[in-house]
């Protein structure tokens, strides 16, 4: 093959299966590894898919950041059903850091009677559900992000640097088997990494609806997290290719 039908033959599998890694397409395509990575770049400088760790996937649609009056209440019932599921994973006496969003919200309603908790969180929104509360809460600080209430900037990410939680509760924007977890901005990808960082477990919570989907920028790959809460509405095929570690909220 020349390297225009190498590539016509990379997208042609990448839309019927999805996703391929280097070794597959190396030998189906009898050339070397190097040969593959080099098609693979330009593919995705011409928009056509996304390199993964490995391999890559189909290029989509990424998904785009919503405001928060958007999302406040779509996919409400399964948001509930993880936030029972997750806050049974906080432990007495534990340091707590939440994530920005409607679904860890939906968390911090639970935990407000609890007064063994200190919470740390990014979301002015969060925060407040915390005025009147149990717990101790501490906000990272930082530049309010418009239309959302998530906080970020350097002074979100010099105090994230300096503490250690024992647990992370992780939002997602896209999850997807091979690309990760991806959010909509690099900034946003960097407050949520520096989070995995600073805690000794992380757990994504998110709705099946943000499975087999991208966005912008990786935060991390699927096997760096302790587990994932989702509702049980989420595909089989996704489940097993996501994580060996999956609680399934009943709806």
């Amino acid at each position: 093959m020349n390297p225009k039908e190498r590539r016509l033959y990379i997208q042609k599998l990448l839309a019927t299966a999805g996703k391929a890694d280097i070794d597959e397409l190396a030998k189906a395509l009898d050339v070397s590894h190097m040969t593959v990575r080099r098609d693979l770049a330009l593919l995705e400088a011409e928009n056509q898919i996304i390199r993964t760790h490995g391999g890559a996937v189909l290029q989509k649609a990424l998904v785009k950041e919503t405001p928060y009056a958007r999302k406040e209440t779509k996919e409400l019932p399964a948001k509930k059903a993880i936030a029972r599921e997750a806050a049974q994973l906080v432990e007495n006496g534990s340091t707590v850091l939440i994530d920005s969003g409607t679904t860890t919200l939906e968390i911090v309603k639970l935990l407000k009677d609890r007064n063994d908790l200190t919470i740390i969180t990014n979301d002015i929104k969060i925060a407040s559900q915390l005025i009147e509360a149990k717990p101790r809460c501490i906000i990272t600080g930082g530049e309010v992000q418009p239309e959302l209430g998530a906080l970020h900037g350097p002074h979100a990410q010099e105090l994230l640097r300096n503490i250690h939680v024992d647990l992370f509760l992780l939002g997602a924007h896209a999850v997807h088997a091979s690309a990760g977890i991806t959010a909509p901005t690099l900034e946003k990808a960097k407050i949520k990494k520096l989070m995995m960082q600073a805690a000794a477990k992380t757990w994504l919570v998110c709705d099946s609806k943000k499975f087999d989907e991208t966005s912008f920028a990786r935060v991390c790959g699927l096997n760096e997290l302790e587990g994932i809460v989702t509702d049980s509405r989420i595909q089989g095929h996704e489940m097993e290719a996501c994580h060996e570690n999956m609680r399934l909220a009943p709806m």
